[in-house]
């Protein structure tokens, strides 16, 4: 069984970068190092702990910014990654995805009974497996590993 977790909106509050979308635009990535979590980080890396002990695997699959050019994408990658590794440097993804802006994250799933936290409606409904926003992290990996 596979957890994946989207970034922005759901783990990251990027949107609540003040001038985030204008830094966005001049291929600032400031926005991705700075936001703050939408979760307890120290929460979520006890639940993300119990969940590897219990043979699930870790996965993030998230958008670089829309419209950006092919080098400031991968300075988002690089960001975004550093990211969970200051923010979350316990946890050991046995995934990190970061793809171009508007890709199908349903690319990715690869059963059934994957599931995806993700803000995006259109990502939960092209998922396959369950999908769940943010609000319903906590209560869904604690049912996964009672």
């Amino acid at each position: 069984m596979k957890i994946w977790f989207d970034m922005d909106g759901t783990l990251v509050d990027l949107y609540g970068v003040e001038g985030w979308l204008d830094m966005l635009h001049n291929e600032d990535t400031t926005p991705y190092a700075e936001a703050k979590p939408l979760v307890s980080f120290a929460r979520l890396a006890k639940a993300l702990h119990k969940a590897q002990r219990n043979g699930i695997e870790i996965g993030i699959i998230s958008w670089t910014s829309k419209n950006g050019s092919k080098d400031y994408n991968n300075r988002v990658r690089e960001t975004k990654v550093a990211y969970l590794r200051k923010h979350l440097p316990s946890v050991e993804f046995d995934y990190i995805n970061i793809v171009e802006y508007g890709y199908c994250k349903a690319n990715f799933c690869g059963s059934m009974s994957e599931i995806l936290f993700d803000d995006e409606e259109r990502n939960r409904k092209e998922w396959t497996g369950k999908a769940f926003t943010e609000k319903e992290i906590f209560e869904t990996i604690a049912s996964l590993t009672l």
